[in-house]
């Protein structure tokens, strides 16, 4: 509803307002908001003058909507008309007028915190600190003995407020009565941290739990002011030694664990919640993935099973990592069906795509394919799927029908970054370097910061010996998008090796490995070796390589060469 329907809605109500009070009360009903309404005869003035108001507004001609909803307020006295009245000339930043309308609007409600905030906020907007301050003291006075909690709601008010300074200057006038409240300086804290002050900002605080020792959320709140990391913990956890009952700062406490990667430490912290809170979903599902985190499978199983039980909450993560858990025990069966109730959400891909590869692993190829374009029906261009067919093709060894696959794929989505990278590799693998090349550049131009693509191009041709310092050039500018990229490294330690570097080349390798232990970056560490007359090393990479990837074509062709 725009400005001009919701008053125009006013209007009619202001309009039945008036023939209410023509009728006949009927004495036995309740009294309705209308009947605390002034009663008074819709006219034609009145009308013109709020026409001429909304009108004004809709044209952005504020000053003079201001001007006659003002006089509409005080010949009204409507608290509806007022409050429209305060709105509109606080939008035109006439103050006094708005303060004069959001005053009457108070006298007219002296109830509604609507109102009051408007006041205060006005007061603010005006500089009137002194009189703001005068006024809040008397709202707090009158909040005894609960003045603190009071403070608090007060600062929340005024979080958005712009002119932090001002901020500060009122709390800190409201909070000199009350020099040993925790309360009042926690909001002291609070209103410097707006102006960046943090030094004031942790005196403060300090000062408050001094005041409060045990005091959750003063301990929350000081622990923010802290450098994130070891001081922070630290702090939290000193504090917890001290309050041990504290639910509120040992969640804090366990969830810093987690950003640090604590995650033994914190699933311990998790599991203490967990004690005072069984049945709650959050932290049975935080002890879940925790467990989960650090490889203790029976424990993750055991929880997310608990919070599937439970069935508040989002399940769909729990389904799909309950899956892997089956999946990774030997439960084909089991992780199946998990995959299958993933709902919706981010997990449903990933849960399609590992069901699809779990009925490959069965010898189901036609099966999985089934259930990718069947994912793909209720998900059409979503380029993640075919990329996902052409990978269990190729995984099964199958890289011409993973090319025609893709090339159809390409048909109907041409400039798709995933796809057309795809469809490249699958040229590669089938020896098709033109075709390459012109999907890896085109690729170049729609993604100019694709690492992958200099990459794929440049060790193409540095395997193949050829246009080496193009080569070299491709694989510079990967490395310098992505430079800790392992298969990136490993372009750069190949291409060295082609140049005749070979133990430039094998530094490279070896910091490729250590990033990631793939199969192919072994293959070509162990052939480097064997050029360096380091055979038995070279073997030794080969074993251990072959015993954790025994059907990797590369690996097993490379030995062969050497090894036949």
């Amino acid at each position: 509803m725009n400005h001009f329907s919701s008053a125009l809605a006013l209007c009619l109500m202001l309009a039945s307002a008036c023939v209410s009070a023509q009728a006949p009360a009927a004495p036995a009903a309740p009294v309705k908001e209308e009947d605390r309404l002034p009663k008074q005869e819709l006219t034609g003035q009145i009308l013109y003058q709020f026409l001429l108001a909304e009108i004004a507004a809709q044209r952005g001609q504020f000053g003079l909507a201001a001007s006659a909803y003002l006089d509409l307020a005080m010949s009204t006295r409507d608290p509806r008309v007022v409050r429209r009245a305060a709105e509109i000339a606080f939008h035109a930043r006439q103050y006094d007028s708005a303060l004069e309308a959001a005053r009457l609007w108070l006298t007219l409600e002296p109830d509604s915190p609507q109102a009051r905030q408007m006041v205060s906020t006005l007061l603010l907007a005006s500089g009137r600190i002194d009189e703001l301050a005068g006024s809040l003291a008397r709202d707090l006075a009158a909040e005894a003995p609960q003045i603190g909690d009071a403070l608090i709601r007060m600062v929340r008010a005024f979080t958005r407020y712009p002119d932090k300074a001002a901020v500060r200057r009122l709390f800190d006038q409201l909070t000199e009565p009350y020099p040993d409240l925790a309360e009042a300086h926690f909001v002291r804290a609070q209103a410097a941290v707006g102006t960046g002050d943090a030094d004031r900002a942790r005196s403060e605080i300090d000062r408050a739990l001094e005041l409060r020792s045990n005091w959750e959320l003063g301990a929350l709140f000081k622990a923010e002011l802290l450098p994130k990391g070891a001081a922070q913990l630290d702090f939290l956890k000193s504090w917890l030694a001290a309050n041990p009952d504290a639910q509120d700062v040992r969640l804090a406490y366990a969830r810093g664990l987690v950003s640090e990667k604590h995650y033994e430490a914190s699933r311990t912290e998790f599991r203490r919640l967990l004690t005072a809170n069984p049945n709650n979903p959050d932290m049975i599902y935080a002890v879940g993935i925790l467990s989960l985190q650090i490889n203790d499978a029976v424990d993750a199983e055991q929880q997310l099973k608990r919070f599937i039980e439970i069935g508040r909450g989002d399940l769909d993560p729990a389904r799909f990592y309950l899956g892997q858990i089956a999946d990774q025990a030997g439960r084909p069966e089991e992780a199946l069906r998990w995959y299958d109730l993933v709902a919706a959400g981010e997990h449903l891909l990933p849960a399609k795509v590992r069901g699809a590869q779990l009925l490959v692993r069965q010898n189901k190829l036609d099966e999985a394919r089934e259930r990718l374009a069947a994912a793909r029906a209720n998900s059409p261009g979503d380029a993640r799927l075919v990329v996902a067919e052409a990978q269990l093709l190729r995984d099964v060894g199958r890289h011409a029908d993973a090319f025609a696959f893709l090339v159809k794929a390409l048909e109907v989505q041409p400039d798709q970054p995933d796809i057309l990278y795809e469809t490249a590799l699958a040229a590669e693998k089938l020896g098709y370097v033109d075709l390459l090349e012109r999907h890896m550049r085109r690729l170049m131009v729609l993604k100019p910061d694709s690492a992958a693509a200099y990459n794929a191009l440049g060790y193409s041709l540095a395997d193949r010996n050829l246009r080496l310092d193009e080569a070299a050039q491709l694989i510079d500018k990967a490395l310098s998008l992505a430079p800790d990229d392992p298969f990136i490294l490993d372009s750069k330690g190949w291409l060295l090796f082609r140049q005749g570097n070979a133990t430039a080349a094998l530094g490279a390798l070896q910091k490729a490995f250590a990033k990631k232990p793939d199969p192919e970056i072994a293959a070509h560490i162990g052939e480097v070796l064997w050029s360096l007359g380091r055979s038995n090393e070279a073997l030794s990479v080969w074993r251990d390589a072959a015993k954790a990837y025994p059907t990797n074509e590369t690996l097993a062709a490379t030995i062969k060469r050497f090894v036949p």
